[in-house]
């Protein structure tokens, strides 16, 4: 009877059932004053804008605020054009964060660098980059102009490219996280059995990686969706065609603050909608 206590006593600790102790480091204890006091002024300096916009948010005329077809046409445009550039930064960024973790080449500390340099550049200095580059006079813009009649700049086309530029990053650096945690080892067996290093990363790469990508595909998202600096630069501020909400935020302020407050909480309640889906990733203790 003993032994059978013990068996089952080893298997709820095996399984992470009821014999698994967990132990808490700091339980218990209080916070030393030094570090009281700056963490819960660095709490209210985070959370006091957020509370003071639900506060004053003009709560009674929200529904006709966000009823006119300004909003709508911003709302569908930020929607689609942060999808489209998700899209292009998956189809662009995956291969790229599996050529930075998978592979050896010349210069790939100086590329890892110069991809994530969008995550500290000036998103207005960004849109000034891309000008120079695929703009009607830029280094390849004059050649899509000349030869095919593309024109990026100041179109809906010109937001997706923008959006793609800072938000890729994100993505690149989420999936080449995972990339670097995953165990090698199940792709050179693939290979080792006939497959194709493409077939590898396909069949096996992939479903090993699907969580990082998910969770990259999400803060591009989002960070698209919230790019102010480099749109208004490379595409401007046309309604209906490359005013995104950010930019309906920015021009409302100068003329209806309750406008701004009402596409402010839009995009909040997406921010938070985000958040709550990245739950496992940061809202979860271990």
């Amino acid at each position: 009877m003993t032994q059978v206590d013990k068996s089952g006593s080893a298997a709820d600790t095996l399984t992470g059932g009821p014999g698994r102790r967990r132990v808490r480091t700091g339980a218990g204890r209080g916070a030393p004053l030094p570090l009281l006091i700056p963490g819960v002024v660095a709490m209210a300096f985070l959370l006091l804008p957020l509370v003071s916009l639900l506060v004053r948010a003009p709560w009674s005329s929200l529904p006709d605020l966000l009823s006119s077809t300004e909003v709508w046409q911003a709302l569908q445009l930020s929607l689609v054009s942060a999808t489209a550039a998700t899209a292009v930064s998956l189809v662009l960024g995956v291969p790229l964060a599996w050529l930075l973790a998978r592979t050896d080449f010349p210069g790939r500390g100086l590329v890892r660098a110069l991809v994530t340099l969008p995550l500290v550049l000036p998103p207005v200095v960004g849109g000034v980059a891309l000008l120079l580059a695929l703009g009607r006079n830029g280094v390849v813009g004059r050649s899509l102009d000349d030869w095919f009649g593309i024109t990026l700049p100041f179109t809906t086309a010109g937001v997706v490219i923008a959006e793609a530029f800072v938000a890729m990053p994100f993505l690149v650096i989420s999936v080449e996280g995972t990339l670097r945690a995953a165990d090698p080892r199940f792709e050179e067996a693939a290979t080792t059995l006939g497959a194709s290093r493409f077939t590898a990363f396909r069949r096996v790469t992939l479903p090993l990686i699907a969580p990082g990508i998910a969770a990259g595909a999400v803060l591009a998202w989002a960070r698209a969706l919230g790019e102010f600096g480099a749109t208004i630069t490379f595409a401007g501020n046309f309604p209906g065609r490359t005013q995104t909400m950010p930019l309906a935020v920015y021009l409302a302020l100068q003329n209806d603050p309750e406008a701004a407050m009402a596409l402010s909480l839009v995009l909040l309640a997406v921010s938070i909608a985000v958040l709550a889906g990245l739950r496992d990733r940061w809202l979860t203790t271990t």
